[in-house]
């Protein structure tokens, strides 16, 4: 009897020692995954407000030029001060979105699979 529960004890301190140890190296490629998304994020961040500035000082030029010389109305200045949208950054981030959740899907899906063959072969043995 006593043999037995010292058996279990074991088994269950060598099975929580598995589980730990799969969620260090879990743990590890998530953060890897992380990283590389924030990186990309602030790469992002970085290209588009350097290129936002950029047109902001060329188009204050432009309509200072234009006031000096007194072309400037109320249309041209709606016109030249209204956003811009981008095509390219929209397209860019929902691309990098979706490739985040294929990754993430992938890990999850491969976990759970084999999750339940593992427990499958520890309930046999049981």
């Amino acid at each position: 009897m006593k043999q037995d529960l010292e058996k279990k004890s074991e088994e269950l301190e060598q099975t929580l020692a598995k589980q730990l140890e799969m969620l260090k190296k879990d743990s590890e490629d998530w953060l890897k995954v992380g990283a590389v998304l924030a990186v990309g994020a602030l790469l992002t961040y970085g290209v588009v407000k350097a290129t936002r500035k950029k047109k902001v000082k060329n188009t204050q030029k432009a309509m200072e030029v234009l006031e000096k010389e007194g072309l400037l109305d109320d249309e041209i200045k709606k016109r030249l001060s209204k956003p811009k949208s981008s095509s390219i950054w929209p397209s860019l981030t929902q691309r990098l979105l979706i490739l985040g959740f294929a990754l993430a899907k992938d890990k999850i899906l491969a976990q759970l699979f084999s999750d339940n063959t593992e427990s499958g072969a520890v309930e046999k043995d049981q």
